[in-house]
């Protein structure tokens, strides 16, 4: 570990703490939005462990996850539809929140609440079983096919994970709109996914033999 790295990623993580908490309390124009303080909290308490692992036991692949310059161009526009997805759903959780218009109970905030944790679960199981996983799609020196563990259910596991983490983001905030227009992220990785495998196929040794394996993609006997 290094310093430059330390201070990278602590840097990272507050500004994405700041600016997450700019996008949903100034929207709602009050501190007292619980919805928001219980969401900050689940996504970066844990966020914040796992990065202190990484750092101690794994320097290279939190590295990896800091980088996030795509190459791809295909990937620079499913990055960009996701930033404007999450924007647009974090501004209309406050709005909710703060007119009131289409609020969630309690109880269904808190089973999306279950519902993330497991996700973030299932996500740091994944990076534990893939040590050549990146936020940016390419074929990395002397990687291979991982194909066992989660990899021999599903070949995207990580999106698996991220697909059930974004879903649940809506309900947690207590926002329907939210909820709504997360859904959008369905079709993005699915786009993501295609060009993914297009590029797998192309430099990555023995992943079309993989893709015979283990057919789904996401979701067992679904896609």
């Amino acid at each position: 570990m290094t310093k430059s790295l330390f201070f990278r990623a602590v840097g990272k993580f507050a500004a994405g703490v700041i600016l997450l908490a700019l996008l949903l309390f100034l929207p709602a124009w009050s501190l007292r939005y619980w919805n928001g303080w219980l969401f900050l909290g689940i996504l970066f308490v844990p966020m914040f462990a796992a990065g202190i692992v990484m750092m101690i036991r794994n320097p290279a692949l939190l590295e990896k996850r800091l980088d996030a310059r795509e190459k791809e161009t295909e990937q620079k526009t499913v990055i960009a539809l996701s930033g404007l997805m999450f924007l647009l759903a974090f501004v209309l959780a406050g709005l909710n929140y703060r007119f009131g218009w289409l609020p969630m109970p309690a109880w269904a905030v808190w089973t999306g609440v279950a519902f993330f944790l497991a996700a973030y679960l299932l996500y740091a199981e994944v990076l534990r079983e893939n040590v050549w996983l990146s936020r940016t799609i390419g074929v990395q020196e002397n990687q291979k096919v991982v194909d066992t563990g989660l990899y021999g259910v599903v070949r995207h596991p990580m999106y698996s994970a991220t697909l059930f983490l974004f879903l649940s983001m809506g309900i947690v905030l207590g926002s329907l709109p939210s909820f709504g227009v997360l859904l959008f992220y369905i079709p993005i990785i699915v786009l993501r996914i295609k060009n993914e495998e297009k590029v797998l196929e192309e430099g990555l040794e023995g992943y079309r033999e993989y893709e015979t394996r283990v057919r789904y993609r996401l979701i067992p006997f679904l896609w």
